[in-house]
């Protein structure tokens, strides 16, 4: 048996969506406007990056090909493809474009059903939650009740929150209902109790996660969000490739927040990291520990806080160029048999209005040793990246989705 290796650039979208008007997104492209913006000197900063967009690893891998199967849209298509590469794009079919909706479906599971939704008005949250959030998480109130950016929030907030304990709870278009709260004043292990507290609360409306948003600091300049972030998400309804691999017996090494986005289900071990450096070195270390037949699945977070959200182009260019610059230490670890291949959950475009997730079709890009590679096309479905890696496992298929595998040189 092989192993497969499976990286999440968390929100990096290359665009088309065929639904993407229906969420307000037609025209979105993370990856497309990101190196548009680079190539014209928009994503130039002093200290940070400089010139057009350098990621000459992903790009031998296929990214710029995978783009044009998204939009259409050439964009370093030229770039020479290293060999048993191969490279397409993917359409997600779930409802929303949120996190348990793209990674869900990656691994096998569409959402079919809507989550629920707080309303973009003030309060944003049902006067009953709001009362239960109180009374059965025994604190004095709540703070904020409202859609907002979760580093604005805190600025505005924080120093309240401080002075009352009242937790700051707060929400965006996706589903989710997010509580920030500071790591000594309030307590970080309080804050967790909240959050189980108000997951149960939540459950009946459908609300797909509920997330911890630890801060420090004592005045809004210093207020700081920190990387003991934690969400409580509703476990999938089906069993996902997850569930199938470890009940097979193998193991699967959730890296960053992938053992949250499934209610830690269908997980062996849970490595966590701060920052995408931080967590690449994780994913390293996973790699090396993983034995036949187990699984990687690793998600590089900060695409998608620190830069998507925050709209910080610049930032989300240099994170790129960061990740492609370590990708060579991936890559050197594979051995015959191995897989490994690089996707997204949904898209962030930072160019885009607002500061919320974009719907975009994903890239999916990579390289098993052995394999012919070559070109995937455009996936219908998200699933047949989880269907793809239950056929290099040696799993039977599942209900969702079709492997690629056959197109790229049959099994490893």
């Amino acid at each position: 048996m092989a192993r497969a290796f499976l990286f999440v650039l968390d929100s990096f979208g290359i665009g088309g969506a065929a639904d993407a008007e229906r969420y307000g997104d037609a025209g979105a492209d993370t990856f497309g406007h990101i190196f548009k913006a680079c190539a014209e000197g928009r994503a130039d900063r002093e200290g940070l990056r400089k010139g057009p967009l350098a990621v000459p690893n992903m790009m031998s891998l296929g990214l710029g090909r995978a783009a044009q199967a998204a939009t259409g849209l050439s964009t370093g298509i030229d770039a020479p493809l290293v060999a048993s590469a191969f490279h397409g794009a993917a359409q997600e079919v779930s409802s929303g474009k949120d996190t348990p909706s793209g990674h869900w479906e990656i691994a096998g599971l569409p959402v079919r059903f809507d989550w629920g939704y707080f309303p973009d008005t003030v309060p944003a949250f049902p006067p009953e939650l709001t009362e239960k959030i109180i009374r059965e998480g025994k604190v004095p109130g709540i703070l904020g009740n409202c859609h907002a950016p979760g580093t604005e929030i805190i600025e505005r907030f924080g120093d309240e929150h401080i002075r009352t304990g009242k937790p700051i709870c707060y929400t965006s278009v996706d589903s989710v209902l997010q509580i920030a709260a500071h790591e000594t004043h309030f307590g970080l292990e309080r804050l967790y109790e909240l959050c189980l507290t108000v997951r149960r609360l939540v459950d009946p409306l459908k609300i797909g996660r509920v997330i911890a948003r630890p801060f420090v600091g004592e005045t809004p300049a210093t207020f700081q969000r920190t990387h003991n972030r934690r969400d409580y998400a509703v476990p999938p309804p089906e069993e996902t490739l997850l569930d199938r691999l470890t009940e097979r017996g193998s193991k699967v090494i959730a890296v960053g927040k992938i053992g949250d986005i499934f209610a830690h289900r269908g997980i062996s071990h849970v490595r966590k990291a701060g920052g995408n450096m931080a967590m690449f070195d994780t994913a390293l270390g996973a790699m090396d520990d993983a034995g036949e037949g187990d699984l990687v699945f690793a998600n590089f977070v900060d695409f998608d806080t620190e830069f998507g959200h925050r709209r910080d182009v610049a930032g989300y260019a240099a994170a790129l160029e960061a990740f492609d610059r370590r990708l060579p230490e991936a890559l050197s670890r594979l051995r015959a048999g191995d897989l490994l291949i690089l996707t997204a959950d949904h898209g962030n475009d930072p160019t885009w209005r607002g500061t919320d997730h974009t719907r975009e079709r994903v890239p999916v890009i990579g390289i098993g040793p052995g394999l012919k590679g070559g070109d995937i096309g455009l996936r219908p479905t998200f699933a047949d990246i989880g269907e793809t890696v239950a056929d290099h496992l040696g799993l039977a298929a599942g209900r969702h989705g079709t492997s690629f595998l056959a197109t790229i040189g049959g099994h490893a």
